[in-house]
């Protein structure tokens, strides 16, 4: 999976600013109506509610500004992103500053929200943006007090929550705005401290991350080398193995072709295990399936057809159930039918004698559900969740085969995956066990459904 880039990150942070400013809208106008109505603080409320209004076509209009320049993604500079984000910051700031002019300035105990949003600007900000805007935040905060003391603008003051108007109150004045401008700047010092040491780390977990990937990539190359050349040889020691036993050399002493018989049989499952291995490397490292839409009810029919035989051969009761209404899907029809394939013989192997197979298969919402059940030996509680790990088998399944690659399952599960779908498994120690399939259906039926 590709990194995001930096660029939509940032487009993402800004589009969470317009979601805090939805809450702050509604914020503005609930307290406005609280303390006006029921406080009975007097508040300049047509100037308040029209501040609100205002406030909520300016996010409105930043929010289609967003949609334009998320279609550009990556062709939008990180400069640019991170301006767009540092323009909504600065213009919140000044939209504060309004709102406590109109509901009594310095009086006001929500001026000190001002720190919200140092907090907000460190995290998505650089440490010299952030205190550019405590500095611009203190400036605009600190105008108004002394546009008010002087008095240029009128200070409304807040009749019924301050006994007096505090605005030309000196000693408050000067307190008021002390704390206010250290506890600004200490914000930003403590958030961006907590911010940097965050991006730090989860650089270096994504440095790491893709240093696992890539030695996982030399992992498996690595694996596809060693397991190709071994198949050669593999290849080769049965052929002759197989000269031997067939008697084509000549017959052997009862003794020498029992031991001749054994060699050829171990070859044939190590040989077997290695195609599997190598099949599993290969899907790895290509990554790529070609996608098709084909019909799921015939995979499946395929699929019971393929087993069919085995199935007879331990008197074993082969269902299939597909619902009239599932039709075509879209995705790769060998390996989605190799899928199939292996977990009814799984289902088949592990089932005793006169036991049930059934694999089914109906519609969902949006996708197809496929389900394999058997009256087999189950899978032990303890070991559920391991089945779909590479070279992992249960412990009662090894009692009943002792040879097994543990791969089928991973290898399953890689193959669903790839196509957008789940598998998962429920299972009942000598019971039972189903394992169910989800796999998106073609975009045409997906209309119709």
């Amino acid at each position: 999976m590709e990194p995001v880039s930096e660029n939509i990150r940032l487009l993402k942070r800004a589009y969470w600013l317009i979601k805090l400013r939805w809450v702050a809208i509604v914020f503005v106008c609930a307290a406005t109506y609280v303390s006006s109505n029921i406080l009975g603080i007097d508040l300049q409320n047509t100037a308040l509610y029209s501040i609100a209004i205002l406030l909520a076509l300016y996010n409105l209009t930043v929010l289609l500004l967003l949609n334009y320049f998320a279609k550009k993604g990556n062709e939008l500079s990180h400069a640019s992103v991170k301006k767009i984000i540092n323009v909504q910051i600065s213009t919140d700031l000044l939209i504060l500053t309004v709102l406590l002019h109109f509901s009594g300035g310095i009086e006001n105990p929500f001026v000190f929200y001002f720190i919200f949003h140092m907090v907000i600007a460190s995290i998505l900000l650089s440490v010299w943006d952030s205190y550019l805007q405590a500095t611009f935040a203190v400036l605009v905060f600190g105008l108004l007090i002394l546009l008010e003391y002087l008095p240029l603008i009128q200070h409304h003051c807040l009749k019924g929550f301050t006994p007096d108007c505090l605005h030309r109150n000196k000693l408050y004045i000067l307190g008021t705005f002390f704390v206010f401008t250290t506890a600004l700047y200490l914000a930003v010092y403590m958030a961006s401290y907590i911010s940097v040491r965050l991006k730090r780390t989860e650089r270096a977990y994504m440095q790491a991350n893709t240093l696992l990937q890539e030695k996982d990539h030399i992992k498996d190359e690595y694996v596809l080398r060693v397991t190709h050349d071994i198949k050669s040889h593999l290849a080769t020691i049965q052929s002759c193995l197989g000269m031997v036993v067939n008697k084509v050399v000549g017959p052997l002493d009862e003794q020498r072709a029992e031991f001749v018989d054994r060699a050829y049989t171990r070859t044939i499952k190590l040989t077997n295990f290695v195609k599997t291995l190598l099949k599993l490397t290969q899907m790895r490292l290509n990554d790529k399936l070609e996608i098709d839409v084909f019909s799921l009810r015939e995979t499946v029919h395929n699929a019971v057809a393929s087993v069919s035989t085995k199935a007879e051969d331990k008197s074993i009761t082969l269902n299939c159930d597909v619902e009239s209404s599932v039709d075509t899907i879209s995705g790769n029809q060998f390996s989605v039918e190799e899928v199939f394939t292996n977990l009814l013989l799984n289902a088949i192997r592990y089932t005793p004698e006169k036991g049930s197979v059934t694999i089914g298969a109906k519609n969902g919402n949006d996708c197809v559900v496929i389900e394999i059940a058997d009256t087999g030996i189950g899978i032990p509680a303890d070991e559920l969740g391991d089945v779909f790990e590479e070279f992992f088998r249960a412990s009662n399944a090894r009692k009943v085969q002792k040879d097994g690659t543990g791969l089928g399952l991973s290898i399953a599960k890689y193959i669903v995956e790839r196509h957008g779908g789940k598998i998962w498994v429920d299972s009942i120690e000598d019971t039972g066990t189903k394992f169910w399939i989800t796999l998106q259906k073609s975009s045409q039926q997906s209309q119709t459904a």
